[in-house]
């Protein structure tokens, strides 16, 4: 074999040594098999009430967010955020008349749909009332 080729091999070996560290270390850090408070985020967080309510409703049991048969995908916090917003609607005798639904446009950002006309943001939903049940779910999602 010749000098070189060793070298270039040493080289990728040391290179790929140094970049497996970081991840063994970080597996040290949490070990899932021992009991600990020190859980990793992802596993001390529980999707909204409104969610766990929903998905038990359908009965698909703890789910991370609720999609029904022939509503439009988005991403799972929003799907989330969207829950808290159906459960609020509830409580309201006018706007529980709304069908609400929120989905990912082509380019992917959020659209928000109300009785089947998109909206791109909150500001442009055509009711005060409304929006400000948008802006309290996201705030009350953020809380979680």
């Amino acid at each position: 074999m010749d000098i070189s080729l060793i070298a270039v091999l040493g080289i990728v070996v040391l290179i790929a040594i140094a970049l497996l560290i970081p991840v063994f270390l970080k597996s040290q850090k949490v070990k899932l098999t021992e009991s600990s408070d020190e859980k990793p985020e992802w596993m001390r967080s529980m999707p909204p009430a409104e969610t766990l309510s929903a998905t038990k409703a359908d009965g698909e049991g703890v789910q991370l967010f609720d999609y029904d048969a022939g509503e439009k995908l988005a991403a799972p916090f929003a799907e989330q955020i969207e829950d808290i917003i159906r459960a609020k609607l509830k409580a309201d005798s006018y706007l529980s008349q709304l069908n609400i639904d929120l989905g990912t446009n082509q380019d992917g950002g959020l659209e928000i749909w109300v009785n089947g006309k998109a909206y791109q943001d909150i500001d442009s939903l055509p009711d005060e009332k409304l929006k400000k049940i948008f802006q309290n779910a996201i705030a009350e999602w953020d809380e979680k």
